[in-house]
C-alpha cells in the first residue's frame, strides 16, 4: 500500500477574504470617525476655529464658535474657477449623496426626494439660504439662521443688514463662502470658509453635540466639493480659455 499524501491546506475562499477586508475597512472608518468626533467635542470653540481675516465675511460674522477654511490650488484663472464654483453639482458625487443619506438615517429623518441634477447654488437658494454679499468673479457669501440638530432642517434667509444683529434664542447662524483668489494669469486658489455662531447657551450645547457627531461628514463634503470645482474649472479653462469675471447665474437677479 502506498502512503497517503498529506492533505494540502485549503486556500481561503475569495468571498471570505473580501468580507474580511470590508469589515476591516468599516472598523477603521468607524475608529477614524470616532476619533475626529472626540477631538471636535473636546476642542469645540478652540481647535476648529480659523481666525484668519476675511473682510467680506467679517462684516457679517466677526465672532463665531466654529470657523473652517478649506482650499485647493487650481490650474485656471480666478474668473474661471469662480464660474465653475457657481455651477458645480454636488448630486453627481456618490460620496456626498451617501453622507446625506447617512445623516437622514442617523437623525431619523424621512428619506428626501431625489433632487434633479442642477447647480449647487440653485438648490441651496431653494432650500432657504440667502445671499449676503458678492464680489463678481471673486467671492460669494451665503448665510442663514437654522437649527441643524433637528431631523428636518429649515433654513431662514436674513437680509444682509439684519444678519449680524440676529440673536433669536435656540438658533445657529451659519455663513459660508465660495472664493477664487488669483495666484497668476492661469492659476488660482479656490477656497470655502464656513463660520457658525450660536445665539444662546442652549443652542451652543445642541450645536456642539451635532457638530461633534457630524463634522467628519461635513469635512468630507468640503473636500469632495474642492475636488469637483477644481476638475470643472480646469476643464472649463481648457475648453473655453479665460472668461470675464461675473456674478453667479443663480444670484445675478438678486440685489
Amino acid at each position: 500500500m502506498t502512503a497517503k499524501e498529506p492533505a494540502l491546506p485549503r486556500k481561503p475562499r475569495v468571498g471570505v477574504i473580501a468580507l474580511l477586508a470590508i469589515v476591516i475597512l468599516v472598523f477603521a472608518f468607524a475608529i477614524g470617525w470616532l476619533g475626529y468626533a472626540t477631538v471636535a467635542w473636546l476642542g469645540y470653540g478652540r481647535l476648529q476655529v480659523d481666525h484668519r481675516p476675511d473682510p467680506l465675511l467679517d462684516h457679517f460674522m466677526p465672532v463665531y464658535d466654529i470657523a473652517e477654511r478649506h482650499e485647493i490650488r487650481v490650474a485656471a484663472p480666478a474668473s474661471v474657477t469662480y464660474a465653475a464654483a457657481c455651477a458645480f453639482d454636488l448630486q453627481r458625487s456618490p460620496i456626498i449623496s451617501g453622507i446625506f443619506r447617512g445623516r437622514e438615517l442617523l437623525m431619523g429623518a424621512p428619506h428626501g426626494t431625489a433632487l434633479p441634477s442642477s447647480p449647487f447654488l440653485e438648490q441651496i437658494l431653494s432650500f432657504g439660504w440667502g445671499v449676503l454679499a458678492e464680489q463678481p468673479g471673486r467671492e460669494l457669501v451665503m448665510g442663514a439662521a437654522t437649527q441643524p440638530w433637528q431631523p428636518h432642517v429649515v433654513f431662514h434667509a436674513l437680509a444682509p443688514g439684519r444678519f449680524a444683529a440676529f440673536n433669536a434664542p435656540d438658533f445657529a447662524k451659519i455663513t459660508w463662502t465660495l472664493e477664487a483668489e488669483p495666484l497668476g494669469d492661469s492659476t488660482s486658489l479656490f477656497r470655502t470658509v464656513t463660520r457658525v455662531q450660536t445665539t444662546d447657551g442652549e443652542s451652543r450645547r445642541k450645536f456642539r453635540r451635532y457638530w461633534s457627531v457630524y463634522s467628519p461628514g461635513i469635512l468630507l463634503i468640503r473636500r469632495e466639493a474642492l475636488r469637483l470645482v477644481r476638475a470643472d474649472a480646469e476643464r472649463l479653462y481648457r475648453e473655453h480659455g479665460v472668461i470675464a469675471a461675473a456674478r453667479c447665474p443663480a444670484t445675478a437677479h438678486r440685489p
